[in-house]
């Protein structure tokens, strides 16, 4: 079933065309607008607008029209809001996606009708390996990545032992992978927590306690992140066992974490100082357009969504019917992503860098976080090789 879901995507390429491009160039963006992780896709979707403000709201001189769906965190309802953007609004791409279950319910709607997807979040690893499409690309990582270069960081650090929390969910399962496939200590121990509704891991923190392992490595984003973080200063565990994080520490997060999140590392392929004009301009606008609020990686992956998205529509001239000229457009990755030079895999996959992050007060003695030092460059996922495109 797999390989046919990428050959059904693949023949769908081939005979794409005989649709006329419209008047506008449509998007569907789905993403979570509701509830506790609104706040992410709130700067997916802001970030989302800023790049097409950057572009006159315009691509290659067709207007934007973009439409967005909540998806509620639920896979179910990401499914038919996906069905919905291809069915009756006959978008030309769909982008967003936070989460990688949601993601992987709403796969198949988009390659089965030839709808190109890109993801500005969700990594699971079946979209890297078996699940991988020619209508497919991602301007984030794949899941594993972002851990396993905090696990080779650990390495460095001479860390001998570490014990593993992460919510029981695709991308929780992805990320405990990652750390696994590069750290060289002892695993003391894992637990996976019920996603969303857990919020108190005090049992978690205990068995994390008691285990006896020297560190802690932990995945949780949004509310779930700031509750985490909390709780293990709370406990009094922060001034005994050092934590390791990906993606639970950012700048959403911070204001509500405040100093705990402070000597708490982290890892991340984008991080607000990286040096670049675009990079700074993106930062800087973000900012003036939306006050009080500080751009994220979540942010910046949307923003290089809508790049991408523009740089294939003008290389089709903004007839969106050239499939086949816009997936050539949008494998060479020619658009100045805020991250820097990256290039896609076979995958469609970004190979990148990954950074380490920490938490540094500013100027105005507000939290942020700062680059501190390269961890591995030009990083690519372990499950290009099960992808079936060359």
């Amino acid at each position: 079933m797999k390989t046919g879901f990428w050959l059904a995507g693949a023949t769908a390429l081939a005979l794409a065309g005989p649709a006329m491009a419209g008047d506008s160039i449509k998007i569907g963006f789905v993403s979570t607008f509701s509830g506790p992780t609104a706040v992410i896709g709130n700067d997916m979707r802001n970030s989302f607008e800023l790049a097409l403000d950057h572009m006159g709201r315009k691509m290659a001189g067709k207007p934007v029209e973009v439409i967005y769906e909540d998806d509620q965190q639920k896979p179910d309802i990401g499914k038919q809001k996906t069905e919905k953007l291809v069915q009756s609004d006959k978008v030309d791409f769909i982008a967003g996606y936070i989460w990688s279950n949601v993601l992987l319910a709403s796969l198949k709607t988009a390659v089965d009708s030839g709808t190109f997807l890109i993801s500005a979040n969700a990594g699971p690893s079946q979209l890297a390996g078996d699940l991988c499409s020619p209508y497919v690309f991602s301007t984030s990582w794949q899941n594993d990545q972002t851990p396993a270069a905090m696990g080779l960081y650990m390495n460095q650090k001479g860390v001998k032992s570490v014990f593993l929390i992460g919510p029981n969910y695709a991308a929780g399962k992805d990320m405990l992978a990652g750390v696994k496939s590069t750290f060289k200590g002892e695993i003391k121990g894992e637990e996976y927590t019920v996603w969303p509704s857990q919020l108190d891991f005090s049992a978690e923190l205990s068995k994390a306690k008691a285990s006896g392992a020297e560190s802690i490595f932990v995945f949780y984003p949004g509310a779930a992140g700031v509750q985490f973080l909390n709780q293990y200063a709370q406990a009094g565990i922060k001034a005994q066992i050092p934590l390791y994080t990906a993606f639970t520490i950012d700048e959403l997060s911070l204001p509500l974490q405040k100093d705990n999140a402070i000597g708490v590392p982290g890892a991340q392929e984008w991080v607000n100082d990286l040096p670049g004009e675009q990079n700074k301009r993106f930062v800087d606008d973000y900012r003036k357009k939306y006050p009080g609020l500080r751009p994220t990686y979540y942010g910046a992956q949307a923003y290089d969504a809508a790049q991408l998205i523009d740089s294939a529509v003008v290389a089709a001239g903004g007839d969106t019917s050239k499939k086949d000229v816009m997936k050539a457009a949008m494998e060479k990755a020619d658009f100045k992503s805020l991250r820097g030079p990256f290039k896609y895999g076979n995958n469609h996959i970004p190979v990148q860098n990954f950074y380490l992050q920490d938490v540094v007060k500013d100027a105005d003695g507000a939290l942020s976080l700062k680059t501190v030092a390269t961890i591995v460059k030009d990083a690519q996922d372990s499950f290009h090789d099960k992808c079936p495109m060359k």
